[in-house]
């Protein structure tokens, strides 16, 4: 079986893969496209970095292709849905760069403290001796606000306490008892801002986390504050930023990721109080060395056999089983998908319920894709087939699977409940063979819902007109719609209708949907 590795990993991983018996090595860097997808045909396995872009023609193009092995965390570079199409297992390494971003993010709290940059272009470009101009602050009893207490905003939690820092934490989805473990404070966003004296931000870049830092959270911040971004470029909204550092609200803010990279117009590369790195968070010779001897082990285990780790698009089962669950996966993790973004809070509990002929099956995989899709919104790259019940378990989720052979409505049916500390909702999924997988019920209310693109569902009261009202505010905002369903719990009362668009609906348009007087409640989604 060929292996054909398209960006240079490391020397480390090249011996793990040369070792490996029945495996054929191929390093090709610098491949045009037409000259990868023509490498590509004959090999079994291909492992990438961030420069190669694998598309669905390039997919398409590896008739033997069976895994696409990432070296490195984020695989927005891969066509994740062709690979998926064509049965190829898309694999990625997280873990390998934690510790070198973590101690990156404390390097950048020592020099954002200190003003070491700013002292250092002083003395050695422009001769100056400023003293008094670079006055720091200390760290010690300073409170340090960590957005995200995953692998990375841990690692960050230990080393800010061993300096005698105050941490406290905002992730909806760690519970109190996990804080607790790790010796940090857990606050929900609004307690949490105006506490920090620097904030440092460490989840995945997701449609919640876009600009998660903007106008509004700097407001609640306490003057003088510090900002910290080593995760992604777009959590921090730069714009925002430069405004309040050129207020004097931020006192200064260290970037070593932008939302456009690299950031040669931004604004705040003018600031002086800013201390900028060019991404470089993970580039350590640890790091690049570990990343590529992770994945170079993970593409030979599965090659042979062995096991599938870090997978991101399909569990690690049987190829003749997947083959048979494969449209229950799908519609289970855009059920999980859904409900996340329709819930508020840190999920409690997620209760699954099987009935009809699906019930015959396996069903962990299933419920593996349902805890993926739930808790993908927050977490993004970060949870996988193969990592989603720990993380679930983790976190201290409950969750309980039921089945039952008897249906009288469908042939199959996938029911999920969720309670999160604020509210509770259910949805339930089926696949028709003739029209695919559908949304059959939303908290009860009877509907016929494509899991694909953007959802807008709105619970409303059982009155003329109140269709007509939603439609002409979505029609004036240039507002497609790809289709609309119905429902019902009894024939007075309360409806619920759901639209498939094509495009997002804006903040302004929802604002004016809510202003109906008829409107209870709405919410969104994009599948």
């Amino acid at each position: 079986m060929k292996v054909l590795i398209s960006d240079p990993i490391s020397k480390e991983g090249m011996k793990i893969l040369e070792k490996e018996s029945g495996l054929e090595v191929l390093l090709a860097t610098e491949l045009s496209p037409a000259e990868l997808k023509e490498r590509i045909k004959d090999a079994s396995a291909l492992i990438i970095r961030s420069k190669t872009k694998v598309t669905r023609d390039l997919i398409e193009a590896g008739k033997a292709l069976k895994i696409i092995g990432r070296a490195g965390a984020g695989v927005d570079n891969v066509d994740i849905e062709a690979a998926t199409d064509h049965g190829v297992i898309v694999m990625n390494s997280p873990g390998a760069n934690t510790i070198s971003t973590a101690e990156h993010t404390i390097g950048m709290l020592l020099a954002l403290s200190r003003n070491i940059p700013q002292g250092h272009l002083s003395l050695k470009e422009k001769g100056k001796w400023e003293r008094s101009k670079f006055l720091g602050v200390e760290l010690r009893s300073k409170t340090l606000g960590i957005i995200g207490l995953g692998r990375i905003g841990s690692e960050v939690a230990k080393r800010a306490m061993a300096m005698e820092m105050r941490c406290i934490v905002c992730d909806p989805f760690i519970s109190p008892e996990r804080a607790k473990k790790y010796g940090v404070e857990l606050l929900n966003i609004g307690e949490f801002l105006p506490q920090a004296d620097f904030i440092t931000v460490h989840t995945p870049l997701t449609d919640e986390t876009w600009h998660l830092l903007s106008k509004k959270e700097f407001r609640a911040m306490k003057n003088g504050v510090r900002i910290i971004n080593c995760a992604r470029g777009g959590i921090v909204d730069e714009e925002a930023l430069y405004e309040a550092m050129k207020a004097g609200k931020v006192a200064g803010a260290a970037l070593d990721v932008y939302e456009h990279e690299p950031p040669r117009s931004s604004q705040l590369l003018t600031m002086e109080g800013l201390v900028a790195t060019p991404h470089i968070g993970a580039s350590t010779e640890e790091a690049q060395q570990m990343v590529g001897i992770e994945i170079a082990q993970q593409v030979a285990d599965a090659l042979k056999g062995r096991i599938v780790r870090n997978a991101v698009n399909i569990p690690s089962i049987e190829p003749d089983v997947y083959e048979k669950i494969k449209p229950y996966l799908a519609l289970a993790e855009k059920l999980g998908l859904l409900q996340s973004q329709l819930l508020e809070g840190r999920t409690l509990v997620v209760k699954i319920k099987y009935s009809g002929e699906i019930s015959g099956y396996d069903c962990e995989p299933i419920t593996i894709a349902i805890l993926k899709g739930l808790l993908e919104p927050a977490l993004g790259d970060g949870v996988n087939y193969v990592n989603a019940l720990k993380i679930a378990k983790e976190r201290e989720i409950k969750v309980t699977e039921e089945k039952s052979e008897s249906l009288l409505e469908f042939a199959n049916l996938i029911s999920l409940e969720v309670e999160t500390e604020k509210v509770k909702g259910s949805l339930s999924g089926t696949l028709f063979s003739y029209a695919g997988p559908r949304i059959v019920r939303v908290d009860g209310y009877h509907v016929d819902i494509v899991p694909r693109g953007h959802i807008l569902i709105v619970l409303h009261d059982s009155k003329p007109g109140v269709i007509g009202k939603l439609g002409t505010i979505l029609g004036d905002g240039g507002m497609n719609i790809v289709a609309m369903t119905l429902g019902r719990k009894e024939k007075k009362g309360k409806e619920l209708t759901v639209f498939n668009l094509e495009l997002a609906v804006p903040q302004k348009m929802l604002k004016k949907i809510m202003a109906i007087k008829e409107i209870l409640s709405l919410g969104t989604a994009k599948l």
